[in-house]
C-alpha cells in the first residue's frame, strides 16, 4: 500500500492508521472537535462531504477523529501533486478503495488536500467520483479551497454537507482547551484576547501558545503578539504564500495597507488593472482572504494575515508603503469616504495632504462628538510637524477648545498664526485665516470686544457654505449679547443656530442656550425653556455629554426646568454641568462666568443657597477677569441680590399658611393637577387654585416650581 492510500476502519474492530499529515507539530487537532464530528456523523445519507478551509483550520483533525467515531471503514487518499494526472489519481483511489469494494459494507472515502489536482484529466476524474461514486461509499473532499466541480445540483438537492472556515473557527471553550494543552497557563480575558486577535484560526491560536512560551510578563506578550510575530509569519509563508505565484503574493503585500479592498480601490493603489479578478481569485483559493458581500465586490484580510503582509512589505518595500497610502487616500477622498482618507493620510505621513483633509472635515467631526477620533487621527503627528501645517495646527486648536482646555487652544492657534505668517500673501487659504480668527474670538484673550471684532473678521473671511460660519456667528453674537446689544446679539445667534443645525449640532446647541438666556432677559420663561430643551436635545441626539463644553448648555436646561418644577431633571442636569465645568483647564473667563452665574440661579431654585452663594463667589472672580462685559456684572449683580433675599427670608417661615393650604403645599411638587389634587383633597380645582394663590402669595412665589424651592428652604416640605 502507497503511503498516500490508507484504510482506517473505526475501532475497535480495526487499527486506526494515522493519515500523513503536514504541520503536525501546530497541534491544533489536539482539542476535540466534537461538534464538527457530530455534524459528520449525522448526515450518512448524504452523498458528498465537502470540507474548504484554508492550511491551518483543522480539516484533516476533524476528519482523522471522525474516523474514530464512525462505525464505517474509511479508505483515505492523502493526495500529492503526483496525483495532479488522471491516471495517476485513478490509481490511487482504487488502491484505497479496494479493499472495502464488492463487500456489502457502507464506507466513507476521503480524499484529502484536493486543491492540488488542478489538471483538466484530474478535475474530470474527481467530477466522474461525486457524480458517481464507489457503490456504498460517502465521498469527502478536503481542500483549502473550492474544487472546480458542479456543486450547484447537489446544493440545490441538498445533496452535500459543506463546512467552510466559519464552521472550524474554535469556540472561546475550544480556543481555552487548546491553549492550555499547549501549556499557556492564561485568564479568560487572555484567552479572549487571542481568539479576538486570531479571530479563531486553530493554528494561530497554537502558534500564539509557543509565542507566550516562556514570556515573563503574558499580558505584555498578548499585546505584542501578531501577523509579524516571527512563528506566525513563518507559518503563513510556509503554508500559505508558498502555493501562491510570486505576482500573488506582491499583490497581496501591496494591498495589505488596506482595511478593506475591492477592485477598483486596489487598481487605484497598485496603478494597474485586473485586481477585481485577482481578489476574487485568492478567495476563491482560501488564502485567508475573507469576502464581505455576495457580490464579489469587497473583501479584507485574515487580521494576522494583514501584519504580516504589512511587516513584510515595511521590509521589502519600505519606500513604497507611504506612496500606496498616499494612493488610497485620495481614491477614499474622491469616493467620499473622508474618514479612510484621513486614516491613510495620515499613515502615509504626509502632513501636507492630511492637514487639508482634516481642517475640511473638522467641524464634521469635533462639532457631532467624534473630538476622540480627530483627537487620534493628530496623534500620528509629532508636535513639530503639527506646528508646521497651518491646518493641522488650527485642528489641533478646535480640539483641545471642545475638550475645555484654553491653553492649549491658544498655543496652537498661535502656532497656525506663524505657519501661515511663513507663506507667501497670495497662498494664504482664506479659509485658514478665518479659521485662526475664529479661535482667538473664541479663546477671547484680550476682553469681550476684541471677540467681538475677530469673529466678524472670521465670518467675512469665511466663504458662505463653510460650516465654520456657524461658529463665527455664536462668537459674535454672544459677545454682543455681553456688551448689552441684545437685538444685534438674536440675529446673530439665530443665524449661528440655523447654520449649525445640521454640520455642528454642539455650535447649535449653544447658540440655542445663549438665545434662552436672551429670553430670560426678557423674563420670557416661556421661550426659554423652549430653547433650552432643544439644545439639551442636540446633546442627546449627537451625544455630545463627553464635551465640557455643553456645560452652558445643561446649566441653561437645569434652570429652566427647576423653574418648571421637574426637580430631578433639574438636578441631574445641574450636578452633569458642574462636572464638566470643573473639567475645564482655566477657560475662558466671559464662559465660566455665565456657567456659574446660571448655575447659581438654578441652585435657589433646587433650595441649595449654600452652593449658590458659592458659584457666585466664584463668579465674581471671572466676571473681574472680563471687565468689558456689562451683561455680565449685571447678571452677577442679580444673582447676587436672589442669593441675599434667599438667604434673609429662610431666617423667618411664614406662620400664616392654613392647615388647608399646607395640605395643596404637600401637593404642589408632584405632577398631580389642581383636578387631581381637588379628587384627593375631596374639594373642587377652583378651591384648590384659590389656595394654591394663597400660598404662592405667602410665600412670595410666582410659580409653582419657585414656591416648591422657598417651603423647602423654609423647612416646610422635605423633598
Amino acid at each position: 500500500m502507497t503511503p498516500n492510500a490508507l484504510t482506517i476502519r473505526a475501532a475497535p474492530r480495526l487499527a486506526v492508521l494515522p493519515a500523513p499529515r503536514r504541520h503536525a507539530e501546530l497541534g491544533e487537532g489536539l482539542v476535540a472537535r466534537a461538534r464538527l464530528v457530530r455534524r459528520l456523523t449525522e448526515v450518512h445519507d448524504i452523498a458528498l462531504a465537502l470540507l474548504v478551509a484554508p492550511a491551518g483550520y483543522g480539516k484533516t483533525t476533524t476528519l482523522l477523529e471522525w474516523a474514530q467515531h464512525d462505525e464505517r471503514p474509511f479508505a483515505w487518499v492523502a493526495l500529492h501533486r503526483g496525483d495532479d494526472d488522471a491516471e495517476h489519481l485513478r490509481a490511487s483511489v482504487a488502491r484505497a478503495t479496494d479493499p472495502l469494494t464488492g463487500c456489502g459494507r457502507e464506507f466513507v472515502l476521503v480524499l484529502d488536500d484536493v486543491q492540488v489536482l488542478r489538471s483538466r484529466g484530474a478535475i474530470d476524474v474527481l467530477t466522474a467520483l461525486v457524480e458517481d461514486p464507489p457503490a456504498g461509499a460517502q465521498l469527502v473532499l478536503a481542500s483549502r479551497c473550492e474544487p472546480p466541480l458542479p456543486l450547484g445540483r447537489l446544493r440545490a438537492h441538498r445533496e452535500v454537507l459543506e463546512l467552510t472556515p466559519r464552521d472550524f473557527v474554535m469556540t472561546r471553550g475550544e480556543a481555552a482547551a487548546l491553549l492550555e494543552f499547549a501549556g499557556a497557563k492564561l485568564t479568560a480575558a487572555d484567552v479572549d484576547a487571542l481568539v479576538r486577535r486570531t479571530e479563531g484560526w486553530p493554528a494561530g491560536l497554537y502558534l500564539a501558545a509557543v509565542s507566550l512560551r516562556d514570556q515573563p510578563d503574558t499580558a505584555a506578550a498578548i499585546a505584542r503578539f501578531g501577523g509579524d510575530d516571527r512563528v506566525v509569519a513563518d507559518y503563513v509563508a510556509d503554508s500559505l504564500l508558498s502555493e501562491l505565484t510570486a505576482e500573488e503574493v506582491t499583490f497581496l503585500q501591496r494591498t495589505s495597507v488596506l482595511d478593506r479592498l475591492s477592485g477598483p480601490l486596489c487598481d487605484a493603489v497598485l496603478l494597474e488593472s485586473g485586481s477585481a479578478e485577482s481578489l476574487r481569485d485568492l478567495a476563491r483559493a482560501n488564502a485567508l482572504v475573507v469576502p464581505l458581500d455576495r457580490t464579489d465586490e469587497w473583501y479584507r484580510y485574515h487580521g494576522l494575515l494583514a501584519q504580516m503582509l504589512r511587516a513584510q512589505l515595511r521590509r521589502r518595500e519600505p519606500e513604497l508603503e507611504p506612496e500606496l497610502h498616499r494612493r488610497a487616500s485620495q481614491w477614499h477622498a474622491d469616493h467620499g469616504d473622508v474618514d479612510a482618507a484621513i486614516r491613510h493620510a495620515a499613515a502615509a505621513g504626509d502632513v501636507r495632504l492630511a492637514g487639508d483633509l482634516l481642517w475640511a472635515n473638522a467641524f464634521r467631526y469635533i462639532p457631532q462628538g467624534h473630538n476622540a477620533t480627530v483627537r487620534r487621527w493628530l496623534g500620528h503627528f509629532t508636535d513639530e510637524q503639527v506646528a508646521g501645517n497651518a491646518p493641522l495646527a488650527l485642528v489641533a486648536a478646535n480640539a483641545h477648545l471642545a475638550d475645555g482646555d484654553r491653553d492649549h487652544a491658544e498655543h496652537w492657534t498661535a502656532a497656525a498664526a506663524r505657519a501661515l505668517d511663513g507663506m507667501p500673501a497670495r497662498r494664504r487659504p482664506p479659509a485658514i485665516a478665518a479659521g485662526v480668527a475664529a479661535m482667538r474670538a473664541a479663546i477671547a484673550r484680550d476682553g469681550v470686544q476684541r471677540m467681538r471684532d475677530d469673529a466678524a473678521r472670521a465670518y467675512a473671511l469665511d466663504a458662505d457654505a463653510s460650516p465654520t460660519r456657524s461658529m463665527d456667528r455664536l462668537l459674535e453674537g454672544t459677545a454682543c449679547h455681553l456688551l448689552g446689544a441684545r437685538e444685534r446679539a438674536y440675529a446673530l445667534l439665530e443665524e449661528g443656530s440655523r447654520r449649525g443645525v445640521v454640520g455642528a449640532p454642539s455650535v447649535n446647541a449653544l447658540c440655542l442656550a445663549q438665545l434662552a438666556l436672551l429670553a430670560l432677559d426678557g423674563d420670557d420663561w416661556a421661550l426659554a425653556t423652549e430653547l433650552a430643551a432643544r439644545a439639551r436635545s442636540q446633546i442627546e441626539r449627537f451625544r455630545l455629554a463627553a464635551y465640557p463644553t455643553m456645560s452652558l448648555v445643561l446649566a441653561v436646561a437645569a434652570l429652566t426646568q427647576a423653574q418648571r418644577g421637574r426637580i430631578q431633571a433639574a438636578t441631574e442636569d445641574y450636578s452633569e454641568a458642574t462636572r464638566l465645568l470643573d473639567a475645564m483647564d482655566d477657560f475662558v473667563p466671559w464662559y465660566v462666568a455665565e456657567v456659574r452665574i446660571v448655575l447659581a440661579r438654578a441652585a435657589l431654585r433646587l433650595s441649595d443657597v449654600a452652593g449658590a452663594r458659592a458659584l457666585v463667589e466664584a463668579a465674581a472672580l471671572a466676571v473681574r477677569a472680563t471687565p468689558d462685559a456689562p451683561a455680565l456684572a449685571a447678571w452677577l449683580e442679580d444673582a447676587a441680590t436672589q442669593v441675599d433675599a434667599y438667604a434673609t427670608s429662610a431666617i423667618t417661615a411664614p406662620a400664616t399658611l392654613t392647615t388647608a393650604e399646607l395640605r395643596i403645599l404637600a401637593l404642589l411638587p408632584t405632577h398631580l393637577s389642581f383636578r387631581e389634587m381637588g379628587s384627593r383633597l375631596y374639594v373642587s380645582p377652583n378651591t384648590v387654585k384659590t389656595q394654591a394663590q394663597a400660598v404662592y402669595r405667602k410665600l412670595d412665589a410666582s410659580s409653582r416650581s419657585e414656591a416648591v424651592a422657598r417651603a423647602n428652604v423654609l423647612g416646610l416640605l422635605e423633598l
